[in-house]
């Protein structure tokens, strides 16, 4: 019998880190998506998905992942991979699962993209260009 581990960390503003530790296939594929349902109904623009520990990933485990992005990109949102083992990284670029720019070799690196991605946002409503607005306030 398979076992997939879910660990969801506590919120970070609009960002949630889901870790997944095991095998994510047709055993275990609908626990992933009992326990990202209620997460994708809240405010998060940007879910990270922590794959340090994922040993596999099957067709189902991917469709758990095409569910959650296109939940996330109906309000502008995405699901971001971090520390993916070789060979999910690999199923990753086979599939097109996630966009390779999506991928993260590390979680220092998705820090240092968040970190650029927010200080660009900051500098353009510094001068003046977008104000910022929550994705929630936009409705």
């Amino acid at each position: 019998m398979t076992t997939l581990a879910i660990q969801i960390d506590p919120p970070q503003d609009t960002r949630q880190r889901v870790i997944l530790t095991g095998r994510l296939d047709t055993h275990t594929y609908q626990d992933l998506d009992a326990a990202l349902s209620p997460l994708l109904g809240t405010l998060i623009t940007t879910l990270v998905l922590d794959l340090t520990a994922l040993e596999y990933i099957s067709s189902a485990g991917i469709r758990c992942i095409f569910k959650a992005r296109k939940a996330l990109a109906t309000r502008q949102g995405k699901v971001l991979v971090t520390n993916p083992q070789p060979q999910i990284r690999k199923v990753f670029d086979m599939v097109k699962a996630v966009p390779l720019s999506d991928v993260f070799a590390s979680t220092e690196e998705l820090d240092a993209y968040l970190a650029a991605m927010q200080r660009k946002v900051i500098e353009q409503h510094a001068q003046g260009d977008t104000p910022i607005v929550p994705h929630f306030a936009e409705a």
